[in-house]
């Protein structure tokens, strides 16, 4: 019987949710994979930079 009060209490839980509109959505998706592609970028650069740092150094090239 708890497995049943349980799905009620979820059930009931879910009315209460306001759902974001489409238009939400969809900015809050471009945010996310804007800030993505920033962090990629960033850190593509970063590991390229430690790279040659890397190899001026210990390489001597």
């Amino acid at each position: 019987m708890k497995l049943f009060k349980f799905f009620g209490s979820v059930n009931k839980e879910m009315k209460l949710v306001v759902w974001p509109t489409f238009k939400e959505n969809r900015r809050d998706t471009w945010t996310v994979i804007a800030t993505s592609l920033m962090y990629a970028i960033f850190f593509a650069v970063v590991d390229w930079g430690l790279i040659k740092l890397l190899q001026t150094f210990i390489m001597g090239k």
